[in-house]
C-alpha cells in the first residue's frame, strides 16, 4: 500500500491536517503522530510496515507530543507510539480520563528519561539535581532539552519557573533531538560541561560515556523509570479493530529498540530500511505481535507478512 510520510512544519501543520481528515475518515489509512526522536521514528516506521502488508494504507506526520495528543483528540491522528510515562502525564491522562484518547498498552517497559552529564562532569562532582547550581557557569545556566511541547521540556521549564535547586536563573535550550545531540557530542569532544535530556534505550548511552544524576526529593527531571504507551483515537477500535489487537500486542524489547535506533541515528540508514530489515530477520517476535490478526479480506496476518518478507 502507498504511505505518505509528512515532515511539516509546526505552523502549517493544522492546515494540511484538516485537510486530510475527510479523506482519512472513510479509508482504511491509519494516521501516525511521530515526534522526531530516533526510537519512535523506528518503532512507528515498523508498525506502519506491518499494518500496511495486512491491507492499510498508513501517514506518518512529524510533531511535537503535545500536537500528536491534541491532534487524537480532535480525530485528526489515530496512532501515537511516544507516550512517555511520567514525563507526559500531564498531556495524556486528563485526556484519557475525559475519553478523547485511549491508553492501550505499555509498548517499552523500564525506560529511563533524566537530565544526564558526560562521565567527566559527575567525576568533578555533579552526582545528584542539587549539584548543578553549584556548577551554574561551567553550564554556563543552560539544561539543553528536545522538542518544544515535550513532557520533559515541561518539567524542566517547571523546575526553574520555582526555583528548585537553584535552578531559577537557568535556561532551558530546546531544541530537535538531533540538534540536542550535535550540541552535546561537540561538548564532549572538547570535554566542556552540558547538562541534556538523555534516555534509554537509546545510542547515546553506547556512543558517549554518560551519567544520570541522582534525584533529590520528588523530582520530576532526575533518573525514574519510565514507560512508554500506546495512544490512540478512541474511534480506532470501531473504524480498524485488527490494527488495535495488533497495537495491543506491540510490546518492543528495549534492547530491540535501542538497536533500531543505533542503526537509523548513528549509522545514518533510513528508518524504513532499517525496519524492513528488522522484521525479515525477526519474524519470531512479529508473530507474537500479530498472534489472533486478520488482514482487511479475512486472511492471516503473520501468513500476509511471512509471504511479503520472503526472500
Amino acid at each position: 500500500m502507498h504511505r505518505v510520510r509528512c515532515c511539516i512544519q509546526y505552523l502549517c501543520l493544522a492546515v494540511c491536517l484538516v485537510s486530510s481528515v475527510a479523506v482519512a475518515k472513510n479509508s482504511s489509512e491509519i494516521r501516525f503522530g511521530v515526534p522526531t526522536w530516533p526510537g519512535v521514528t523506528v518503532k512507528s516506521e515498523v508498525a506502519s510496515q506491518l499494518i500496511e502488508v495486512i491491507g492499510y494504507s498508513t501517514m506518518q506526520t512529524n510533531a511535537s507530543p503535545a500536537f500528536c495528543i491534541n491532534a487524537l483528540k480532535n480525530d485528526d491522528l489515530d496512532i501515537y507510539l511516544g507516550g512517555w510515562i511520567p514525563a507526559e502525564t500531564n498531556l495524556i491522562r486528563p485526556a484519557e480520563k475525559e475519553g478523547t484518547v485511549e491508553v492501550l498498552t505499555t509498548n517499552i517497559a523500564g525506560a529511563h528519561n533524566a537530565i544526564a552529564v558526560p562521565k567527566y562532569v559527575w567525576d568533578a562532582g555533579v552526582r545528584t539535581e542539587a549539584d548543578l547550581d553549584k556548577y551554574a557557569e561551567k553550564f554556563d545556566h543552560k539544561i539543553y532539552g528536545i522538542e518544544p511541547g515535550s513532557g520533559f521540556n515541561s518539567n524542566v521549564q517547571d523546575a526553574i519557573n520555582n526555583d528548585r535547586h537553584g535552578l531559577g536563573d537557568w535556561e532551558l535550550v530546546a531544541s530537535s533531538t538531533s540538534a540536542m545531540l550535535s550540541q552535546v557530542g561537540r561538548a564532549i569532544e572538547n570535554k566542556e560541561w552540558v547538562v541534556f535530556l538523555g534516555w534509554e534505550p537509546h545510542w547515546m548511552n553506547i556512543t558517549y560515556d554518560i551519567r544520570y544524576p541522582a534525584a533529590v526529593g520528588e523530582s520530576k527531571i532526575a533518573p525514574a523509570t519510565s514507560d512508554v504507551l500506546t495512544v490512540v483515537n478512541p474511534k480506532l477500535a470501531d473504524r480498524s479493530p485488527e490494527v488495535v489487537k495488533f497495537l495491543n500486542q506491540y510490546v518492543v524489547d528495549k534492547d530491540d529498540q535501542s538497536k533500531w535506533v543505533l542503526e537509523y541515528a548513528k549509522k545514518d540508514r533510513e528508518p524504513s530500511e532499517v525496519a524492513s530489515a528488522w522484521i525479515a530477520s525477526n519474524l519470531d517476535t512479529v508473530g507474537e505481535w500479530l498472534e489472533g490478526v486478520k488482514t482487511v479480506d479475512g486472511g492471516s496476518a503473520m501468513a500476509a507478512v511471512r509471504e511479503h518478507y520472503a526472500d
